[in-house]
């Protein structure tokens, strides 16, 4: 939340803002309109005989009236005419059957009222004209008869495309000028309603071209400069160094740390972290021998373990990182979800060969996919689940023994990637990895441990035994103006901290992390004791390691 400024908030709120003005215009101009809409208005509505009022009702341009033009007719003493125009004004072409009012009939045309409470006027003749649509004409034929002396005309159901329209030429009787004109019908979700022109002498619409045209623009351009001032606010890293740097040691937080070092490259110009996972054990020893050659000072080199550092390394010096959780995986062929302690140890001694000894009718053979000596997560798994070391190595293909002697079949790879992708493939096969968040397990789930889950928000008041303290690791102290040094308080303290934690790990130095770090971690563990028969299965751990 280091951007979190008043400048960024000011920023963002007028970005939102305007994005919010150019949808209201996009809205009001296209999406309101895009329904079914019949609109229909009077160009013209005037006297046209010699002893009418003078007065005229005009709403077109360029309608102009020469009084006495009928004056020699005496059946048109009353005379008005009405041109009226009406259109598809919407969005959405009409067709015949949108006319929802039964019959042939889809719109009707009043004049006044026809009923005879009011004033009300009389059609005497008409004529239908559409210059820029002809081919409407053709829905008026013969059939089309309307009543001379009525009150109303009832018009046909006239397709109509986006913007076609045709105007009634309207002779009338009965009336003056200037009485109510209207036209009902019920379309299929549409309306029919009074529109007006947009001539000079009218009014314009709400958002003309250019005003859409100039919102979009200044959008635009709000969100652009909210962008910078966002970026150029956001702080680098804490401590950007320039050089190189290797990260070595555990495979279960190396996709942690090629995150960390994706982002720190790319906020701090001059930086190269380069990450070579092979366990933790292997990482602890290649830091020991390189900076033993160093003539002085500390190599750039970090070593990641998961769980303390085994003893004999004095030089080396510790960060405690992170909270890393681990789980059990178990290839889906076997419908197993959860397991007691006692039956994981019984596997892992070997008590139990067959899934079929726990699911009745079910055969495979049990197949444990394990990490290899120098794995930080195998030491945590024997020293918190098993209290003992793994039986020892009997399977070069984790499908077959190798070994008439032993009890169980069980394979080491070099990396967790190799032990999920085993697991997949193996049915009955058996594994352990680190917790990945948003990470799909394809051909494999996880397995509770005495009814408990990896929880990372349980963490503190949970009893799930599964899970240890990552450290971080360098040849004595590392210069303050290294990149080695950078990089670590970036790791520890800087945004590094919200990438352990989206991976499913809770940073030490946050306040829970605080005290869970200092109580999970353990002591340096004893060194290591032959396993029975010779066999040499892992590091042995003495009884008090188990939780």
């Amino acid at each position: 939340m280091d951007w979190l400024t008043a400048e960024n908030v000011i920023a963002v709120v007028t970005a939102l803002v305007g994005v919010l003005v150019s949808v209201a215009a996009v809205w009001v101009q296209w999406w309101v309109p895009r329904r079914r809409r019949i609109g229909y208005r009077v160009q013209l509505d005037t006297s046209i005989a010699a002893g009418a009022a003078a007065s005229t009702a005009v709403t077109g341009p360029g309608a102009t009236v020469r009084r006495g033009f009928f004056d020699t007719t005496q059946e048109l003493t009353d005379a008005t005419i009405v041109l009226l125009r009406i259109e598809n004004d919407g969005g959405l072409a009409i067709g015949g059957d949108d006319y929802t009012d039964g019959g042939g009939t889809g719109l009707t045309v009043r004049f006044g009222d026809p009923d005879g409470t009011g004033p009300g006027r009389r059609m005497k003749a008409i004529v239908v004209t559409a210059p820029e649509h002809p081919g409407l004409l053709t829905h008026f034929d013969a059939a089309w008869q309307p009543t001379v002396g009525a009150g109303s005309i009832r018009l046909p159901k006239v397709p109509l495309n986006r913007g076609a329209h045709y105007k009634l030429l309207v002779l009338l009787t009965g009336g003056p000028t200037g009485a109510p004109v209207t036209v009902d019908g019920t379309l299929d979700d549409g309306v029919v309603h009074v529109n007006h022109s947009t001539t000079p002498d009218d009014k314009t619409p709400l958002f003309s071209r250019v005003a859409r045209t100039v919102t979009l623009t200044l959008t635009l351009c709000v969100i652009a400069l909210a962008v910078i001032i966002v970026r150029d606010r956001t702080p680098p890293p804490i401590g950007c160094a320039e050089g190189r740097l290797t990260v070595i040691g555990s495979t279960a937080f190396a996709p942690v740390v090629r995150d960390l070092a994706k982002n720190y490259e790319k906020d701090c110009p001059g930086a190269t972290v380069t990450v070579e996972a092979r366990g933790s054990t292997s990482g602890i020893r290649r830091l020991a021998e390189e900076g033993a050659r160093t003539a002085k000072g500390s190599p750039a080199l970090v070593a990641l373990s998961d769980g303390r550092k085994p003893d004999g390394f004095p030089e080396l010096r510790e960060s405690m990182v992170a909270v890393s959780l681990y789980t059990l995986v178990l290839n889906d062929e076997v419908p197993v979800h959860d397991l007691t302690l006692d039956r994981i140890r019984r596997i892992y001694r070997g008590e139990i060969t067959n899934w079929g000894q726990l699911v009745p009718g079910l055969d495979l053979p049990v197949l444990l996919v394990s990490r290899d000596a120098n794995s930080g997560t195998r030491e945590v798994f024997q020293r918190r689940v098993l209290g003992r070391n793994e039986p020892a190595n009997s399977s070069l293909d984790c499908r077959t023994s190798n070994d008439p002697e032993s009890p169980v079949v069980r394979c080491e790879l070099d990396s967790t990637e190799q032990v999920l992708s085993t697991v997949a493939r193996l049915p009955g096969a058996i594994g352990y990895t680190e917790v990945r968040e948003g990470t799909g397990l394809t051909g494999l789930h996880r397995v509770a441990v005495d009814g408990r889950r990896p929880v990372l928000d349980e963490l503190g008041s949970s009893s799930y035994p599964y899970r240890e303290v990552e450290y971080a690791y360098t040849w004595r102290e590392p210069r303050p103006d290294s990149l080695t040094a950078a990089f670590l308080t970036y790791l520890r303290w800087g945004g590094g901290q919200d990438v352990v934690r989206g991976h499913g790990h809770l940073p030490c130095s946050t306040p829970k992390g605080l005290r869970i770090c200092g109580e999970d971690a353990p002591p340096a563990p004893a060194p290591p004791a032959p396993s029975s028969g010779g066999r040499t299965g892992g590091t042995a751990v003495p009884r008090s390691g188990m939780l």
